[in-house]
């Protein structure tokens, strides 16, 4: 029995969420996410909440319950508070730059990587090597993040590179004299 799956997703108010086609459709603040339905799971919209259930006792059933379930809750909080993902660049001359809808990043490289930043996606720079990337869909935040980060991943031995805020770069030891 999933853990997960059990709980029921809360509705905060000013948020509605309507089932029809096999798909799921939640709409808030901040938008409009949808959500196409598994037809093993069974989706049920409760005044206030949203119940999510096997359909029947299949191993698939009982495996995508918990997932069903955290997607669905994902789609209610991208609409209420949104996600954001902090990416901090550290490097002598590495920085990054917002300008309208690309990203201009200056990462050792012999040329600039211009980054077009994708529909729905939202990218601030607060300073020259701390980038903001906010949006409604949890997913789309973080791919971008991960494709941003993939220019140059932080490296071990002096941690220069793009990591994400909080992420621990295990650190080696250089060569010995």
């Amino acid at each position: 029995m999933s853990r997960i799956g059990k709980k029921p997703v809360a509705i905060p108010s000013g948020v509605t969420a309507n089932i029809a086609d096999g798909v799921m459709t939640v709409k808030g603040p901040k938008g409009t996410l949808t959500l196409s339905l598994r037809d093993e799971i069974s989706y049920t919209v409760d005044g206030d909440t949203i119940i999510v259930k096997p359909a029947n006792d299949t191993k698939s059933a009982r495996a995508f319950w918990g997932m069903q379930r955290t997607l669905v809750d994902n789609l209610v909080t991208g609409v209420t508070q949104g996600y954001t993902k902090i990416l901090d660049i550290t490097g002598v001359g590495y920085r990054a730059n917002a300008q309208g809808k690309n990203l201009k990043l200056q990462l050792g490289y012999s040329h600039d990587v211009d980054y077009a930043i994708p529909e729905g996606i939202e990218i601030k720079t607060p300073d020259n090597t701390t980038v903001e990337i906010s949006g409604m869909d949890k997913q789309k935040v973080g791919q971008v993040a991960a494709e941003i980060r993939r220019w140059r991943k932080p490296e071990p031995y002096k941690g220069k590179g793009i990591k994400y805020r909080g992420e621990f770069i295990f650190r080696k030891e250089g060569k010995k004299k």
